[in-house]
Parts: structure tokens; C-alpha cells; sequence
């Protein structure tokens, strides 16, 4: 069975630690946190397998679709679950079914983390109180950016790390040895399950309940399909073009109503300037 690397986890480790601190690029930070893509890329190049990585992590990417951050907390960490769930896929050749399902109680853990890491703040905020009442900007500076840095780095290195180089292995070991049971057919089906989730729940905060026919469009053309082993970034293809489609055919539409609105608006010809009686 393959393994990670101490030098593998590690990278993964401090790349997952540099998203969950939102110190890495910014305000980007948050788009990173908040979606896998990026983290699967980054475990990708790190074991050396960048095209099953990505496939994973697309599917990964369905269920977290509909996830979103009400005054900052998250009920599931996707970039957590992307950095244990991608290479414990890799190592034991997992479908991406199955991956998902290793995917969601680990991003569940991953949200209790993040917030102990709020709580490991709350303890760093009398530095900022003493910064403010010194009046020190670079000590505020400090305070709120590079203190809270160091600490989530403290915080998800080493465990990443150990889940990563102690636990990934132990995960693959068992799900291969599950390989063609009734157990392995259960993960696959109720991460297929979750998948169309995540699409349905993004459909549900839009508030367009038009755009359902997209869904069960999805959904028929995953059942007629099934047979040809199409992945899911061909899917995702494929809904890319339906809504290019979609959103040119829109455009056609509301240039016909505009031109139609003009068309119906009242005109006015230099004949009625004949018929303006100023009053003299």
C-alpha cells in the first residue's frame, strides 16, 4: 500500500494551515477555504497524480456547492476534507463516490477545529487591548494578523500532519480491504447522494425553483450515462456549455424586450413642435 512521505504531509499540512489561517493572498483566502478545488490541485502535485486528484476533488467540489458562511462559521471545512479525503482516494484507488463519503465526517471535524482556533483568539485579544492602549500600530499590527497566523499555524500543521502521515494510510488500508463489499457499494451510493445534494441545496439558496429542470436534467443524464463511466469534470463540462447556452439564449430575450419597450414607448416628431402653444 502506498504511503505518504513525511515531506508529502508535511506540504499538504502547511498548505491546508496557510487556508484555514486566511492569511494566504488575502481575501482570497476565503474562496480557497471555502472550496476544495485548489487543495486537491495542491495534493495533486504533491503525490504526483494531478488528473485522479482532480477528478476527486470535483466531486468533492458537488457537495460543497450549497455551502455557505453565516457570520464566518461553516458547518463543514471543504478544504479539511479535500487535503484527507483526496490522498486517502489516491492511495487506496477509491472511486470518487467513496471519497466523498471519507470527505464529509472529516470536513464535519474540521469545522470544530476551526472554531477551537476562534477560541485560541480569544486569548490573543489582550494583546491587541494593550497594543490599542499604548497607541502602538505595529504592535496592533501584530496583534490582529501575525499573532493569530502563528497560532492557527500551531494549531493545523501538526494535526493535519499527523492525520495525513499516521491516519490516511490506516483509512486506505481498510477501505481496500473493504474493496467489492457491500460496505464500499453503501459509500459509493451515498456519496453519489450527496453530490446531488450540494447541486439541489445551491438551486434552494438561489430561490429559482425554475432552475430545477437543471437538476433532474443532471440527474437523468448521470442514470442514461452511467454506463459510459463519465466523470464528473466531464459533467462539469457539460453544464458549463448548458449554461453558456442558457445565458445566451436569456441575452436574446431581454434584447427582444428592450426593443420591444422601446418600440411601444411614445414618440415624439418635430411635427408637434406645430401644435406647442407657448401662451403668446
Amino acid at each position: 500500500m502506498e504511503t505518504l512521505s513525511v515531506t508529502q504531509s508535511l506540504l499538504i499540512a502547511v498548505w491546508t494551515a496557510a487556508v484555514m489561517s486566511r492569511w494566504l493572498g488575502g481575501g482570497a483566502t476565503l474562496t480557497l477555504r471555502f472550496s476544495p478545488l485548489m487543495t486537491g490541485l495542491i495534493v495533486g502535485i504533491v503525490m504526483g497524480n494531478v488528473t485522479q486528484a482532480m477528478i476527486v476533488t470535483a466531486s468533492l467540489q458537488m457537495i460543497y456547492m450549497g455551502v455557505f458562511s453565516p457570520g464566518g462559521s461553516m458547518p463543514a471545512e471543504p478544504s479539511i476534507a479535500a487535503a484527507i479525503a483526496v490522498p486517502v482516494a489516491l492511495m487506496g484507488n477509491l472511486a470518487p463516490e467513496a471519497a466523498i463519503a471519507v470527505a464529509v465526517p472529516v470536513g464535519l471535524l474540521g469545522s470544530y477545529l476551526y472554531q477551537f482556533r476562534f477560541f485560541i483568539n480569544t486569548f490573543l485579544g489582550k494583546y491587541t487591548d494593550k497594543a490599542v492602549d499604548d497607541l502602538n500600530p505595529k504592535a496592533i499590527s501584530r496583534s490582529i494578523i501575525a499573532y493569530p497566523t502563528i497560532a492557527s499555524f500551531l494549531l493545523f500543521v501538526p494535526l493535519v500532519f499527523i492525520a495525513l502521515y499516521f491516519g490516511a494510510p490506516v483509512i486506505a488500508d481498510v477501505i481496500t480491504a473493504l474493496e467489492g463489499t457491500v460496505v464500499i457499494h453503501v459509500l459509493e451510493v451515498v456519496g453519489g447522494g450527496l453530490a446531488a445534494i450540494g447541486i439541489a441545496t445551491t438551486v434552494y439558496v438561489i430561490g429559482r425553483k425554475d432552475y430545477m429542470v437543471f437538476f433532474f436534467l443532471a440527474y437523468f443524464m448521470s442514470i442514461v450515462f452511467k454506463s459510459l463511466e463519465v466523470t464528473m469534470v466531464t459533467y462539469a463540462v457539460f453544464g458549463i456549455l448548458i449554461a453558456l447556452i442558457f445565458v445566451q439564449s436569456q441575452k436574446g430575450k431581454n434584447i427582444q424586450a428592450a426593443s420591444s419597450d422601446t418600440s411601444a414607448a411614445p414618440s415624439f416628431d418635430g411635427d408637434d413642435e406645430d401644435d406647442y402653444d407657448d401662451g403668446f
